[in-house]
């Protein structure tokens, strides 16, 4: 029998729902930037331009939101978080990240999940640059977990010596959110 395409609970669609906090920022590229800060021994600050020249992985993904729908082989472009991890040094104290973003939403992630090869910051899906509504100019992915994990438009990673739960855990969600296993809530 074959393996499952799609997690228990979830249903296919054609296309990203757009679900966020309400606010979109609209940072225009020349004041775009990223930081990097934390446990790590080279704190660092890409703008827009020296971002999008640092080396670029593809990969397909699946994309798995909790409100149970799916899409199906998303090709996405971008920097893998293992590419920035290896510019600032992780201290060996460093065990997660928080991700920050430009609305204010944060998420949590341990670095065991976040240097997998498969995790990246994404500026481009299906060979397009991401549209604002859906993370543009850049998000984060981790197609392993629900997608509250693959956080839109990011402009921080603090790296931590102790795990933090972000916006939605500490607002009842599972920090883990495994798909596979329908990790939704925490009990």
């Amino acid at each position: 029998m074959a393996a499952p395409l799609v997690p228990p609970g979830q249903r296919v669609v054609p296309t990203l729902r757009r679900l966020d906090l309400g606010v979109v920022p609209r940072v225009p590229l020349e004041k775009w930037d990223l930081r990097v800060t934390g446990e790590v021994e080279s704190p660092a600050q890409w703008s827009w331009a020296e971002f999008a020249a640092l080396p670029r992985v593809k990969i397909s993904a699946d994309f798995h939101c909790v409100t149970g729908w799916s899409r199906l082989g998303n090709a996405w472009e971008g920097v893998a978080f293992r590419e920035v991890a290896e510019r600032v040094r992780p201290k060996p104290t460093a065990v997660s990240a928080m991700l920050h973003t430009g609305e204010g939403y944060t998420t949590s992630l341990p670095l065991s999940v976040l240097l997998d090869d498969d995790v990246l910051f994404a500026t481009h899906l299906d060979g397009a640059p991401i549209p604002v509504e859906h993370g543009g100019p850049m998000r984060l992915i981790v197609p392993k977990r629900y997608a509250w994990k693959s956080a839109k438009w990011v402009r921080q990673v603090d790296f931590l010596a102790r795990h933090e739960p972000g916006y939605w855990e500490v607002r009842g969600y599972s920090d883990t959110a495994d798909p596979w296993t329908e990790d939704r809530y925490s009990l």
